[in-house]
């Protein structure tokens, strides 16, 4: 399947705040995602990054505007979209005294995928991200990196058409960071849409077409990831995060 170009993703005047704060994470966000395309989010340290995530996914409910996904609007715990997405959080998001297979089974029915599907993506995933050996040995014994491949597993158990992506290779080797983008370039070019955010920016470069600057819970800047870096004379992320967003230190 190739790269299509209606939209995976449309926000619409979104606001959101924490209840008992005032002050808004996010403040009147729009924002639309072509189908097929690597997207970064990107900004400093409390600038609505993982809550604009947390809306996409439903996970949170904003107080105004809507966010839809191929046309389905987002309302928190809907069913009805499960399917379209896979969510790899920061945090990892499995059953620790679980193993690997008994995670994916549990996730896979949770998906509402039928019992022979289940067993054909669970036996592709585990070969996939070198987890086949230890299939049936407890998670809480993997090392980092194995840890992160488990999560990766889970988010892509039902083949999403959109996968979004929090610090997805945060702790890991070198070896096991290669191996994951690899796989999450092939998922793109096969046609899932990534809606990716890290600190991690040189490798986000290789992931992103498209990328949208967030600072104190609003959009500063939206444009391809080239056309960006020309027009303010950068030659990284790098360096185009820290042209757009300054140097201080934020906490």
């Amino acid at each position: 399947m190739g790269k299509m170009n209606s939209l995976a993703i449309s926000i619409e005047d979104i606001s959101f705040a924490y209840k008992g704060q005032e002050k808004k994470c996010l403040e009147h966000i729009s924002l639309g995602i072509e189908a097929g395309k690597g997207f970064g989010l990107f900004g400093p340290n409390g600038a609505g990054k993982t809550t604009l995530m947390n809306c996409m996914t439903g996970l949170l409910s904003p107080q105004q505007g809507k966010i839809s996904l191929f046309g389905n609007e987002v309302k928190k715990h809907d069913k009805a979209i499960n399917h379209f997405f896979g969510f790899v959080p920061q945090d990892f998001s499995f059953y620790h005294e679980l193993s690997p297979i008994e995670n994916l089974e549990f996730f896979g029915a949770w998906y509402g995928l039928s019992k022979t599907e289940i067993k054909k993506r669970t036996e592709e995933l585990l070969q996939i991200l070198g987890l086949k050996e230890s299939a049936n040995k407890q998670v809480k014994k993997f090392s980092g990196g194995m840890k992160r491949r488990v999560n990766l597993a889970i988010g892509v158990m039902n083949n999403p058409k959109i996968l979004f992506l929090d610090e997805p290779t945060v702790g890991v080797d070198v070896q096991t960071k290669h191996a994951i983008i690899n796989y999450l370039k092939g998922l793109n070019s096969s046609g899932t849409t990534l809606v990716y955010t890290s600190h991690q920016l040189q490798e986000a470069e290789e992931l992103c077409d498209d990328i949208a600057m967030i600072d104190e819970g609003k959009i500063i800047a939206r444009d391809s990831l080239s056309n960006m870096m020309q027009q303010h004379n950068e030659k990284g992320l790098e360096g185009l995060f820290l042209h757009l967003t300054g140097k201080e230190f934020r906490d």
